[in-house]
């Protein structure tokens, strides 16, 4: 799903207004109606629903809502913010519309003293601003947004929260920011819905599609993208009848040390049940007992050192190399991660130690492989590429690298975000906190470098197999609860994943 600014998003709407064609005044009847039906579906229609209004057509949408909720039997009231003395064209339809239908209370709210008292568990709608907002709230619109936060109400924006910008927000005035628990969004969803540090504002986020055209939607040019089951089932492979260990790739995952031999096991298992045909791990002289007895299915590589990850192994026959977990700093493993750089010419993944490597010894960017997936936390990031104030302007220097180095970079987080060389920025939106779990980040590297080893684009690499990840994690979560989650149930779950994707039953 291509994801718009909103003057993007502007630009579309009114492409479609002139070319469906469809009335504006339809086209938020529309919208309004995704809303409606969604609040339908979800709550009891004894549910006492309060929406304040402004005199945009976010106001517009929300006088259309009280309408349409009215009609299907829930009390409704609704409060108009005296912002200005004038409505928008279409929301003075809809206030109209709305007073002949005479079954909503319509209150005016001109000071702070003429806030209605709400009673917990009741419905607050927010529609005073949407997408377009430029400046944070001030004054009376800020009052009322602090009020709606402080009650023990659900809060359901429309649109966007009130106060909050579509994409950059480091400017902007949080606590006059409205909280929602649900926003009801149009078509596309928000780039600054992508970023945690909103998460309170945005709460849980649904893209109700309203019929934009598509054709305008095409022509768009962003190169931001929300990665979409849908897709991910496109780009899986198909195993022909015929096919053997060997038509599947075969990986090294040069992975663990002396106390860390744990990292080499998630990652490999995470290989081998992703799919790879075959998997071999680089391992010290201590660890090779550890591997065959935790994973059989592993061949072996063993390090001429006891402890630690101190020289390449002959490379020629892999596919795919995964390195980095539990790698440790030792510099000897420094030196074999810099001849790693130097003689490898396979797709290459790189991860938690061999990032931190990178970090301390910055002349190794120069050697980076071209098209190598890099997978680090955002410390992580911090610590290779610069200290940001913000999420967004993380995003901005996260694609800057990508393209500077000519690598894809997976920024790990509640919305993974993967960047490519030529500037595109992928959003996730599998996964959840029950992957906050040691380990779950060497099962990432071992499932991405098993899609490289079978043949898969880097690029498609990292899109299909951030998103098997984190759908491995939710279904794990759902099976076990969040809290309970480990690495090794990430692992478990794969398949259930790749059978979700392809909507089989598991």
């Amino acid at each position: 799903m291509k994801v718009l600014r909103s003057n993007q998003v502007k630009d579309v709407d009114s492409y479609t207004i002139d070319n469906e064609p469809i009335l504006s005044i339809n086209l938020m009847e529309r919208a309004a109606g995704q809303c409606s039906n969604w609040i339908k579906e979800r709550f009891d229609s004894a549910s006492k629903v309060n929406i304040f209004i402004g005199p945009g057509n976010n106001g517009g949408d929300g006088l259309a809502i009280a309408r349409q909720l009215a009609e299907y039997g829930f009390d409704v009231y609704v409060f108009l913010v005296k912002i200005t003395d004038k409505l928008t064209k279409d929301s003075q339809v809809n206030f109209e519309r709305l007073k002949k239908v005479n079954k909503v209370a319509i209150s005016t709210i001109e000071t702070a003293d003429d806030l209605p008292v709400i009673s917990s568990g009741q419905l607050v709608v927010d529609g005073l601003f949407g997408s377009g907002l430029s400046r944070p709230l001030e004054g009376l619109p800020a009052e009322v947004v602090k009020y709606l936060n402080s009650l023990d109400a659900i809060r359901i924006a429309i649109d966007i929260p009130s106060g909050l910008f579509g994409e950059d927000n480091s400017e902007n005035v949080k606590e006059n920011i409205f909280k929602a628990d649900y926003t009801l969004t149009f078509q596309f969803p928000s780039l600054s819905f992508f970023y945690p540090e909103n998460e309170d504002f945005v709460g849980d986020w649904f893209v109700l599609p309203i019929g934009l055209s598509q054709e305008k939607i095409d022509q768009m040019d962003s190169p931001f993208y929300l990665i979409t089951k849908d897709f991910v089932r496109r780009k899986l492979k198909r195993r022909k009848r015929f096919a053997h260990k060997g038509t599947f790739g075969h990986v090294l995952m040069i992975c663990g040390g002396y106390g860390k031999m744990g990292a080499s096991v998630l990652a490999s298992k995470a290989a081998l049940k992703t799919g790879s045909g075959l998997v071999t791990a680089h391992v010290p002289k201590m660890g090779y007992d550890i591997m065959q007895t935790a994973a059989p299915e592993v061949m072996m590589s063993i390090d001429s050192s006891d402890t630690i990850f101190s020289h390449v192994p002959e490379l020629k026959q892999f596919s795919a190399v995964g390195t980095g977990p539990g790698l440790g700093m030792n510099d000897n493993t420094k030196e074999a991660i810099k001849s790693l750089f130097e003689n490898a010419y396979q797709p290459m993944v790189l991860d938690a130690d061999a990032l931190n490597i990178i970090s301390e010894e910055k002349d190794f960017l120069d050697l980076l492989p071209e098209n190598s997936i890099l997978t680090p936390h955002p410390k992580e990031f911090e610590r290779l590429a610069g200290e940001v104030s913000d999420h967004y302007a993380r995003i901005q220097l996260q694609r800057e690298f990508a393209q500077k180095y000519k690598v894809f970079l997976v920024l790990k987080g509640g919305n993974t975000t993967i960047a490519t060389p030529d500037g595109l920025c992928y959003f996730n939106a599998t996964g959840d906190a029950g992957m906050a779990t040691a380990g779950s980040g060497d099962v990432l590297t071992g499932m991405i470098t098993s899609l490289l080893g079978q043949g898969y684009t880097p690029e498609m690499a990292a899109v299909v197999g951030v998103y098997i990840h984190g759908l491995s994690g939710n279904i794990a979560s759902k099976q076990l609860s969040m809290e309970a989650v480990t690495a090794s149930d990430i692992i478990q779950y794969t398949g259930n994943a790749f059978k979700c994707v392809r909507d089989e039953k598991y």
